[in-house]
């Protein structure tokens, strides 16, 4: 084997190395991430349903008084 042929071989296994290192990190923080998004949604969940919730009762109460309201009269 010549110089050349070596040092193209330790470039090449060198730059594996490093994808197969920022392939790794950037599995890991993928996992960060899904861990983080699950975490979010379990803590707002609750929130979201009380939401949910005045806004159907608010959704109710506005067509009750939409129906107790005198009806206009058109000319």
């Amino acid at each position: 084997m010549t110089t050349w042929v070596l040092v193209w071989l330790v470039i090449g296994l060198v730059t594996v190395l490093a994808l197969l290192a920022m392939l790794i990190g950037l599995a890991r923080n993928a996992a960060v991430l899904a861990r983080s998004a699950a975490r979010l949604q379990r803590e707002l969940a609750p929130v979201a349903e009380e939401l949910n919730a005045e806004a159907a009762e608010t959704s109710d109460r506005a067509a009750s008084l939409s129906q107790k309201a005198p009806g206009r009269h058109s000319d």
